[in-house]
């Protein structure tokens, strides 16, 4: 589960962060889609808490629920039944594992998140004898996260070196800047061919369907994939989290 990014924006929305960390924050909000997306629908949820819960008595019973939520995921002592006063931390915590269970009165999407899976490995072409200039400066902007920036330079360096290394890397960083027919496209023919990046291009083409939120196509390459493939683990999880 996702406590600590539900603390995050909790603390956001309540203004508890300091200067640089809310500016970390609306950084992440503008270059993470995904997360920008979490944060509308905990706000969402928030408004819907706050409409539902306006009366005093059902306040007291949500206080109630949650300081049972808090107790049992905190392993509190099995026979210690006086009320407890739990600090606003504890609240946050607690709330984000009754909205993540759908425990109060809402049916929210238990789908997994691209976010969840995504985990870029790093782009390595320096030790090859033939890497050109340009190569060289896509693995930096790769590596330093800076996607954008490194989609031209592998389509440069393509129309010169097409290695199943290179068009896989690219291809990553299509699905990170949200170009998803390119690097379908990409993945596509990846996985059409024999090289080691057959199973690779599966598993990212499958985060791109996942980042779309096609959840029955994402199943479906999923389930192309080798058991052989080295991050099968990953592959296994998320089909069960799609299940």
């Amino acid at each position: 589960m996702n406590e600590g990014r539900y603390i995050l924006f909790d603390q956001y929305l309540q203004g508890e962060m300091t200067v640089e960390e809310r500016k970390s924050f609306e950084k992440q909000l503008v270059e993470n889609p995904e997360f920008a997306s979490a944060f509308e629908t905990f706000k969402t949820v928030n408004l819907h808490l706050e409409t539902k819960f306006g009366y005093e008595k059902e306040r007291e019973e949500f206080k109630e629920n949650l300081t049972q939520i808090s107790n049992t995921h905190f392993n509190k002592k099995k026979n210690k039944t006086k009320a407890v006063s739990l600090k606003p931390w504890y609240y946050a915590i607690a709330a984000s594992v009754a909205v993540l269970i759908g425990l109060f009165f809402f049916n929210y999407d238990s789908n997994p998140t691209f976010e969840d899976f995504n985990h870029p490995e790093q782009a390595s072409f320096t030790e090859r004898g033939d890497t050109n200039i340009t190569l060289k400066q896509a693995e930096i902007a790769f590596n330093a996260r800076k996607y954008k920036e490194a989609i031209p330079l592998f389509e440069e360096t393509l129309k010169i070196i097409k290695t199943p290394e290179v068009q896989y890397f690219y291809g990553v960083a299509l699905v990170q800047e949200n170009e998803f027919h390119k690097a379908e496209t990409v993945f596509n023919e990846l996985k059409m061919g024999t090289s080691v990046y057959k199973d690779k291009a599966l598993w990212n083409l499958a985060l791109s369907k996942l980042k779309q939120k096609d959840y029955t196509s994402c199943k479906e390459t999923l389930e192309t994939i080798s058991q052989d493939y080295e991050g099968y683990d990953d592959v296994q999880e998320l089909l069960n989290e799609l299940d």
